[in-house]
């Protein structure tokens, strides 16, 4: 028998069109009164967030709608200030990764404590994580996930510091309590975001896939999620405001989301959060770019991963190896969807490859990836090719 450790979540999930107008029910449920309405400054002019003001007209709620991208130690303190004035009980989520992020780690706070940074996971090189073991109960979180990083399952997060660098933190209780996927309200989110945001759904998987943390249970939602993406990012690229497709990728996402609660990320995230960190380019651009990169990297450390992605996304193998037929895959997925390919089409510097490089050896995920990284000169040249 195998030997496996698998994490699942405590989430309840409701799937369809017109899914917030549930929100209020849920509220109810959780016994959430005075919640946080957290959203960004791009969600915030939409017709879904006025709408998502106006179900909650019943509760006493305190809105923050500026959450900025690769949301800080700073946004932090301030919304932990601002739960405490409210007497929050509860976080109602409006948005992707960054939103879903910080109220994590104000729920976090509040429970455990200032200073945010002493409850953060600690990477010893080469594959030694130490992560704090929480046991106090932390705010509910009630999230509409409007991108498809699957950030609103996990119970990871990363904040940003002042000197540039991604604080990670792993606590189970801080999975959403409920999560509202609904495909007609994501309209109101661009094409293009979503295909980039995609891409870190579809990483999840791929990492999930060959992490060591891996498990039968990951493999399989990791398939499904792969499966789903290549469907649905292929059909949003075709019809970029059709529901159903909008559908497929979210319920991907989620499937992603689930992948990373458990078997974590590998080489591919660790890259993609010092650049988000040092370069303040946006986390699915990010992943756009490097996933190719990280891939063939690691593809001769899992050659029965290669074949079982393969196989899977139905690629023929005839003419090529399982790793040359799923890079081949890869790169016309890019295409199709017309998401980023290169570093220097989003503004970085080929000068601060070299310090992004060397941060990388410090990153968490290197412990769980399948292939040993030995040198910084080994992530530079990586970071070359992508640039």
């Amino acid at each position: 028998m195998t030997a496996f450790q698998h994490q699942a979540t405590r989430t309840r999930v409701v799937c369809r069109p017109d899914a917030v107008l549930d929100l209020p029910d849920e509220l109810r449920k959780l016994q959430v009164r005075r919640p946080l309405l957290l959203t960004s400054a791009r969600m915030s002019g939409t017709p879904l967030f006025a709408q998502l003001q106006a179900l909650l007209v019943g509760c006493e709620v305190a809105v923050v709608s500026d959450v900025p991208a690769h949301s800080s130690v700073a946004t932090v303190q301030r919304l932990v200030a601002l739960a405490l004035a409210h007497q929050a009980d509860g976080f109602v989520c409006l948005g992707g990764g960054s939103v879903c992020d910080s109220a994590k780690a104000t729920a976090l706070v509040l429970a455990e404590g200032e200073p945010l940074a002493q409850h953060a996971s600690r990477f010893i090189p080469p594959a030694q994580v130490i992560t704090p073991n929480f046991v106090r109960e932390k705010l509910p979180i009630v999230a509409i996930p409007m991108t498809a990083s699957g950030a609103e399952v996990t119970p990871s997060l990363g904040i940003r510091t002042e000197h540039g660098t991604k604080l990670l933190f792993w606590d189970a209780a801080l999975a959403s309590r409920v999560i509202l996927i609904d495909p007609q309200a994501n309209l109101q989110m661009p094409a293009a975001v979503m295909q980039a945001t995609a891409m870190n759904g579809l990483a999840h998987c791929i990492e999930g896939l060959y992490s060591k943390n891996r498990s039968p249970v990951t493999n399989a939602l990791a398939v499904a999620g792969l499966c789903g993406f290549d469907r649905a990012m292929r059909a949003v690229a075709q019809h970029p405001h059709d529901v159903a497709a909008r559908s497929e990728m979210l319920v991907a996402a989620h499937l992603s989301g689930m992948v990373l609660a458990s078997a974590r990320s590998c080489l591919h995230h660790a890259l993609c959060h010092v650049l988000g960190a040092t370069c303040g380019i946006g986390h699915g651009e990010a992943n756009s770019v490097i996933l190719p990169h990280a891939l063939r990297f690691n593809a001769p450390a899992v050659p029965e991963a290669m074949q079982h992605m393969a196989q899977a996304l139905g690629l023929s193998t005839q003419a090529a190896t399982p790793t040359a037929a799923v890079l081949d895959w890869l790169l016309d997925l890019q295409r199709v969807s017309g998401v980023p390919t290169r570093l220097r089409d989003l503004g970085v510097a080929q000068a601060s490859l070299r310090g992004v490089a060397e941060h990388v050896l410090h990153e968490r995920g290197l412990a769980y990836n399948p292939r040993v990284v030995t040198s910084a000169q080994e992530m530079q040249d990586l970071l070359m090719a992508a640039w």
